[in-house]
């Protein structure tokens, strides 16, 4: 496993370096158990966001010391979650990934929609579940109720967040 690229020439050399593991390493720690991924997916995000170049599943591979499959499949995770994009550069012959600028909107963004396929599913078991006692009646408006609540405080937020502030 090497260290996360550019680091010495663009982020100031060893001191760089050995501070650039520790992030990776605590990205893969912490990520991992509060997302529920796996520790290749924070060490994944973590070399994603520290690179100052859109990377190859070759190059994170080499990064992160995975296979091509769990690259892949850790980037489509990074990507679904929106704080990854995934592109082919003009003229060239591989796809690339990179940290996406705007990555903690996209963060956002994903939960919201998560939020809102959820609300649905709210909504609808409600609507089904008018024949269920009254106990399982209120369970599914509570989970309506919540989940509107949900969708309508990420959407505000969404819209409020400003990365500069």
């Amino acid at each position: 496993m090497s260290t996360v690229p550019g680091t010495r020439s663009h982020l100031g050399g060893d001191d760089a370096a050995a501070a650039a593991e520790a992030v990776v390493e605590d990205f893969a720690t912490v990520i991992g158990q509060t997302m529920g991924w796996p520790r290749m997916a924070g060490r994944t995000a973590a070399v994603l966001l520290l690179s100052p170049h859109p990377m190859t599943v070759r190059q994170l591979q080499d990064e992160v010391g995975a296979s091509a499959g769990s690259v892949s499949e850790m980037t489509r995770l990074l990507v679904t979650n929106g704080v990854v994009r995934r592109f082919k550069p003009p003229g060239a012959r591989h796809f690339v990934h990179e940290w996406r600028p705007d990555a903690w909107a996209g963060c956002l963004e994903h939960q919201l929609r998560q939020a809102e396929q959820l609300r649905e599913l709210a909504h609808r078991t409600e609507r089904e579940g008018t024949a269920l006692p009254e106990l399982q009646q209120t369970r599914l408006r509570e989970m309506s109720v919540y989940y509107d609540f949900i969708v309508a405080r990420l959407g505000a937020l969404l819209e409020e967040y400003d990365p500069r502030a």
